[in-house]
């Protein structure tokens, strides 16, 4: 992949940015309106509160201020948990921009339970075969084929199927190493954790940190092995297995490499703002 991609990926950020900021803000009605009754309206007297149900013998009763907290809880309206898609599996159904896979974010977590080995290879699954990813390969390949990168693979359908078999292993592979084989031996979490707040630029740090700080599945923080280690590997096998001849060396393993992590870290920042996008976006429809 070269820059192409990844000013694609701005674009894409910017223009999300752009109509997240001029959504309009939802308007309040006038206190003074709401407040103000009705010249014409009789006063109405309030309707007795119906004394509390007693429980049945032998059942102790709850204690007041229990019952209560668990219905606020239950009733409250809370438009962060109503956005947070967050699943009680420890993952996520959000999409980045309604269509990406976006299942290892998390908002608003904190301490949460770590996934097990089987989770880990199964939301990575998930994702990596995702409907999504067909159409998207497609397009990086299309992008390739006019670049005509990797000269090695040719033109015509015989070339972009060869681009477009290359791209799908290179992101599967990356996918399975970063997310799924190496947190599952190094016991360290996959997952994204949204910071949410700070300015601009502390959450932008923030995400692109990500790339070489990570926690372990004990919720400790460590040097992201899975992602760095993980991305090199990928690199090898991808570079010395089915890439063109002419490409597999040393320099072009690096490249590769490089071009991964990049891409991960502008997938991190995106994933950092995307919970606040999706919410403005949510706002201006409504």
């Amino acid at each position: 992949m070269k820059l192409t991609h990844f000013v694609l990926f701005y674009l894409l950020l910017a223009a999300a940015l752009c109509a997240a900021q001029s959504a309009p803000k939802p308007e309040t009605p006038d206190a003074n309106q709401t407040a103000q009754p009705s010249a014409n309206s009789s006063p109405q007297t309030p309707a007795p509160t119906p004394p509390p149900a007693q429980p049945p013998a032998g059942q102790p009763a709850q204690p007041a201020d229990q019952s209560q907290g668990q219905s606020k809880s239950q009733g409250k309206d809370n438009p962060e948990a109503k956005d947070a898609p967050n699943n009680i599996s420890g993952t996520s159904n959000d999409r980045l921009f309604f269509t990406l896979p976006n299942f290892l974010t998390l908002e608003n977590a904190g301490q949460v339970p770590p996934l097990t080995v089987g989770q880990k290879f199964k939301v990575v699954a998930r994702g990596s075969f995702d409907y999504v990813e067909f159409p998207w390969y497609l397009a990086i390949s299309g992008i390739g084929q006019a670049e005509n990168s990797e000269p090695g693979y040719g033109q015509g359908f015989k070339g972009f199927g060869k681009r477009f078999g290359a791209n799908a292993a290179d992101g599967t592979i990356e996918n399975f190493f970063t997310s799924a084989i190496l947190p599952s031996v190094l016991h360290q979490d996959p997952r994204y954790f949204q910071s949410g707040h700070g300015s601009f630029f502390d959450r932008t740090g923030y995400a692109v940190g990500r790339i070489f700080v990570t926690r372990t599945d004990s919720g400790h923080r460590q040097f992201n092995f899975s992602e760095i280690f993980g991305a090199a590997i990928a690199a090898t096998i991808s570079t010395y297995s089915y890439h063109p001849q002419a490409d597999r060396n040393l320099p072009n393993t690096a490249s590769v490499w490089g071009t991964q992590m990049g891409y991960d870290a502008i997938t991190y920042a995106v994933k950092e703002f995307w919970p606040d996008i999706r919410r403005k976006l949510k706002k201006q429809h409504h």
